[in-house]
């Protein structure tokens, strides 16, 4: 187990008895011993911090943030919390927020993140009347002074990014604390189970528990002693990602005539496979052009390094470079433009499936027009490949040879290939209305009984 994971495993709510009918029990040993070492590593931590600037994980203009420091004033009124970690939860986070905003715009929201490029993504999608912030470092003091200066009378919190102190300190500031579109990984629960006294006394801290599909209700259900009730993924209503009109148009053009499929959101190990898969399409395909978007853009060079030493020719978007006759690979290599290379494609493989990294979000092609192609791990979003591979939507790959073979069909099939795209889109869009009116229902309805002051004024 990492010391974050060990960490999240370590939490002190108050005592009592919590609304999810649980005791709580005291501090553990661990969590004191946690929160000893943090209380003493402040040092650590400004190292830690200067470490990540350097290497481009913080946004110098904002480090402030990271420390406990507001950058921005609190607005007068109530406040509602709520904090994702990175960009696959901020997706969820948005249209939470533009939701609860509508039932009660009488209230003001914040939302934290904690990475640049779900900043980037809170910056240009949050809805007017939400203010964002960087999530501090689970330091105390660094916890303490963001506490003290937001004040939030609620605080909601998204999938599975929980810290000992974080926690600790909100829930003796907040009256109310959710979880929403829970999540906890196989790997997670294997760890936490052997902490069971510990992960109960976590999940405790929380009034409410909901999970994001019926498979991690079981797993929370089982770790925290509560049943937990489960209305679908929140992803499911996120708007389609956005893309700009004019690089659209401009590469569109520079891709007129070609066959294109992209390789999206990959991981190490998977790039090999795609670059196998390109080649043994070469012989149907002899002009063909593949889109290698990593998850994590500064590999960028790593993978350029790997495409050349195979024999293929590649670009970089992070270069400026166009696609041209000769280009094998065109890599994607730059933050928020996925939304564009799924427009570019009509067939897109998700990542982070072939390797074990639980697979990444296929609800943002499908809504882009994509037939979708995903390996065998899955469990981030297990029940929602189900659903969209028994509606015809996507289709399961183990390796090159099955991925080859799957493209190879899809490329050259239009209506087969249209027909598996306006299946995705339907199985993304079914339950997107459901899952969000019945979530912000709950959440809003349990701010109005548990916070009397929040309770809207009668008309």
């Amino acid at each position: 187990m990492t010391l974050r994971e060990d960490s999240r495993a370590l939490q002190a709510p108050q005592t009592g008895e919590t609304q999810t009918g649980q005791t709580q029990t005291g501090e553990t040993l661990g969590l004191r011993a946690y929160r000893a070492i943090t209380r003493a590593s402040a040092p650590i931590a400004k190292l830690a911090l200067h470490r990540r600037l350097k290497r481009g994980k913080e946004d110098p203009a904002r480090i402030n943030e990271r420390m406990g420091i507001a950058g921005r004033a609190r607005p007068d009124g109530a406040m509602v919390w709520i904090h994702g970690a990175s960009v696959g939860e901020s997706l969820s986070v948005l249209p939470l927020v533009s939701r609860l905003l509508e039932l009660r715009p009488d209230l003001s929201f914040l939302v934290t993140t904690g990475t640049i490029t779900s900043a980037r993504l809170m910056a240009e999608r949050l809805p007017k009347g939400a203010i964002h912030q960087f999530i501090p470092l689970d330091h105390p003091a660094y916890v303490q002074q963001f506490l003290d200066h937001w004040h939030p009378d609620a605080a909601i919190f998204v999938e599975s990014e929980f810290w000992p102190n974080l926690l600790l300190e909100a829930r003796t500031r907040a009256p109310f604390m959710a979880l929403v579109n829970g999540r906890v990984s196989p790997k997670s629960y294997e760890a936490w189970h052997k902490r069971r006294q510990s992960i109960r006394y976590l999940l405790s801290h929380f009034d409410v528990l909901i999970a994001q599909d019926k498979k991690n209700a079981g797993r929370i259900s089982a770790l925290s002693g509560v049943e937990t009730k489960s209305f679908g993924n929140l992803k499911n209503a996120a708007e389609p990602l956005p893309c700009d009109p004019h690089q659209l148009a401009e590469m569109t053009l520079a891709i007129k005539g070609r066959p294109v499929w992209l390789a999206a959101s990959t991981h190490p190990g998977e790039e090999e496979i795609i670059l196998q898969t390109h080649k043994l399409l070469l012989a149907e395909f002899p002009n063909l052009l593949t889109l290698l978007a990593p998850r994590h853009p500064e590999r960028g060079r790593e993978i350029n390094a790997l495409v050349r030493a195979s024999g293929l020719q590649a670009q970089r978007r992070s270069d400026s470079a166009k696609i041209e006759a000769t280009t094998d690979i065109y890599l994607a290599d730059t933050l928020g433009e996925l939304g564009l290379f799924y427009r570019l494609s009509s067939v897109a493989l998700v990542g982070g499936s072939l390797t074990t990294k639980g697979g990444h979000n296929p609800l943002e092609p499908a809504r882009l027009g994509c037939a979708i192609l995903h390996g065998p791990h899955t469990f981030n979003f297990d029940e929602t490949y189900t659903e969209m591979r028994s509606g015809g939507g996507a289709a399961l790959v183990r390796n090159e040879r099955d991925l080859a073979t799957a493209i190879r069909r899809l490329l050259g099939d239009e209506k087969t290939r249209l027909t598996m795209a306006e299946a995705a889109r339907i199985s993304a869009e079914a339950s997107a209305e459901k899952v969000l009116a019945t979530v912000s229902e709950i959440i809003v309805e349990r701010l109005s009984n548990n916070l009397p002051k929040l309770k809207k004024s009668a008309p």
